[in-house]
């Protein structure tokens, strides 16, 4: 593992964490096949086995599919015990054209990004064990998205928030609600889903609370750029969300290090796959960059950091 950022298991280090004050976490980009399935054990543990998710690819235990080998894959580690509790997949814009698009791109029309493509990078298939469902993992993991975009240069973060449809749709219905009336009239970057998630049709007057995932995303700053789409793997409605870092709180800005000015990412070429003649022709572009929930923002002043030059540039694996 390309080690990132630490957190010791001592008292005074972790004062502003104390969730995690008895075991020592650090996060890393994974950097073997080993790691890699290890991620994998986990992502099916949590989704397939806790959540009833059903991957077309998941079996045997291991959730896997065919973005993985173009992603960089971010894991925390709990020091004492070795094992692997948090993860988070990231997308570059470089890797999504050798891959032929985005996974976003299953579940959503994104040409009205072509202009900022070259600097949009996507993030997914985040999950923490179970025991550590309490801030200090997510915020490592953002932490971790943070060192890679700024690396990068990149300015825009994609990702998809899933709204359990269990209830009906009745939370998924005051969503859209919430979000429709935060919306800018004329707003450039939408998306369309593929398969629209007909939130009309429920009973707009039921009251749901808004899910804490996208309360965090809207005091960043992101915004719900598309309709939901449907997601029957999860059984959910899928808002996609994104976020550009010039327009985040500049608190939290301040605090995932990403106080920076995106650069310019030269036009993008294909290395290997089919990947989007747009991408190649946006010439000018935005870069891709978010952050997490409000919570626990205090680990930027506790965790040690470390330097990785070789952030963007390390080869991925192969399976």
């Amino acid at each position: 593992m390309h080690e990132l950022v630490r957190i010791e298991a001592q008292r005074n280090v972790l004062s502003a964490l104390p969730q995690v004050e008895s075991n020592g976490l650090i996060v890393g980009l994974a950097r073997s096949s080993d790691e890699i399935e290890e991620i994998q054990r986990l992502r099916y543990n949590v989704f397939t086995e806790e959540m009833g998710v059903v991957f077309p690819h998941a079996k045997d235990g291991i959730d896997r599919d065919r973005y993985d080998q173009w992603c960089e894959h971010l894991l925390v580690r709990e020091l004492s015990t070795g094992r692997v509790v948090g993860t988070y997949r990231i997308l570059t814009p470089e890797k999504a054209l050798a891959a032929g698009g985005y996974y976003s791109e299953s579940e959503f029309d994104l040409s009205a990004l072509a202009p900022i493509r070259n600097g949009l990078v996507e993030v997914g298939r985040s999950c923490t064990h179970p025991d550590f469902r309490n801030g200090g993992v997510i915020m490592l993991l953002w932490t971790g998205v943070s060192q890679l975009l700024r690396a990068g240069g990149y300015r825009y973060v994609l990702g998809c928030a899933s709204v359990s449809l269990r209830d009906d749709g009745v939370t998924a219905a005051q969503v859209w609600r919430e979000v429709s009336s935060r919306r800018t009239e004329g707003e450039h970057l939408q998306v369309k889903p593929l398969h629209r998630y007909p939130f009309e049709r429920l009973n707009s007057t039921l009251p749901a609370r808004l899910p804490p995932l996208i309360k965090g995303y809207m005091k960043l700053g992101a915004t719900v750029c598309g309709e939901p789409a449907w997601d029957p793997d999860f059984n959910a409605a899928d808002f996609p969300v994104m976020l550009d870092i010039l327009n985040m709180d500049p608190r939290y800005r301040r605090h995932l290090g990403l106080e920076y000015t995106p650069t310019k990412p030269p036009a993008l070429h294909a290395v290997g796959g089919t990947g989007h003649a747009a991408m190649a022709a946006a010439g000018r572009v935005s870069s891709s960059a978010s952050g997490t929930g409000p919570a626990k923002v205090q680990v930027r002043e506790t965790a040690r950091w470390t330097a990785a030059p070789e952030l963007v540039t390390t080869p991925r694996f192969s399976r």
